[in-house]
């Protein structure tokens, strides 16, 4: 079955100009782009954590901007992976452009259900990469913090807000992009806008929750830890497991919403 998506824009709509032309993709095609770019974003960007946290990595200790730049490097090669069916590798980037009227309803539900089948992928694969340091690794939260995020202090109308707010930014600034710098770069640079937008926003507004900013990237590697047979692992804290779902896709819509209130238009399906 067949689904035309639109790429970019021609004309000049509020002041912003476009380029059009269109694809008609697959709902299959859709499907394994999506499963393979996000199964490569959480393979790489778990990885960094279990570099910078696990008892006996040659990166431990790495901190704070490590994982930062692993997250948004991760970002920039799911990207590309993704490249055919517009790289969401997200469901509140589905969302948004969803509700920007780049994409139907039916085919943000095979964006979401790929976009969590390649969360738990990726999550999976980064844990066999570093089965013995989790064997080693004797902090249960540790191991839990490789796959999924956790706040610094529980409050969980805050610590929704912030992810509301962190995903907010990453929409927004995405949307708009379209018809400033992220629009008029060249190819490379646009997976590498969105790449450096990630690490703003972890170094910036990271800090009390670990932006997840992104429901499949939090929601699939916590059911992998829930279901993997990880040495000592403890919990998947399943009591704090709906913020990082819930916020994310509150943040998306507003993002689109703000957008569109701006005078924005459909712009393109994605990032590239």
């Amino acid at each position: 079955m067949g689904s035309k998506i639109t790429l970019a824009r021609t004309g000049n709509d509020a002041g912003y100009s476009f380029r059009r032309f269109e694809l008609d993709i697959s709902n299959g095609t859709i499907f394994v782009s999506e499963v393979t770019g996000t199964a490569m974003l959480l393979l790489l960007g778990c990885g960094v954590v279990a570099t910078a946290i696990l008892k006996g990595s040659k990166g431990e200790g790495g901190g704070w901007l490590l994982i930062n730049f692993g997250w948004g490097l991760a970002v920039f090669c799911g990207v590309y992976v993704a490249f055919r069916s517009g790289a969401h590798l997200n469901p509140a980037v589905t969302l948004a452009l969803n509700i920007t009227g780049n994409i139907t309803f039916a085919q943000s539900l095979v964006y979401y259900a790929a976009e969590l089948v390649g969360a738990f992928i990726g999550a999976i694969i980064a844990w066999l990469a570093f089965k013995e340091h989790f064997d080693t690794e004797e902090d249960a939260g540790k191991k839990l913090a490789v796959f999924s995020t956790g706040p610094a202090i529980r409050n969980y109308a805050w610590n929704t807000l912030t992810e509301i707010i962190g995903t907010f930014v990453l929409i927004f600034v995405i949307l708009i992009s379209g018809g400033t710098a992220g629009g008029g770069a060249t190819d490379f640079m646009k997976p590498l806008f969105v790449a450096l937008i990630v690490v703003s926003i972890g170094a910036s507004l990271g800090g009390p929750t670990g932006y997840a900013i992104n429901p499949a990237r939090d929601l699939g590697p916590r059911i992998a830890h829930a279901i993997l047979p990880i040495k000592g692992k403890g919990g998947s804290d399943w009591s704090y497991s709906w913020v990082p779902v819930v916020g994310p896709l509150i943040g998306g819509a507003l993002g689109a919403w703000a957008f569109l209130a701006l005078g924005g238009t459909g712009i393109f399906p994605g990032v590239v």
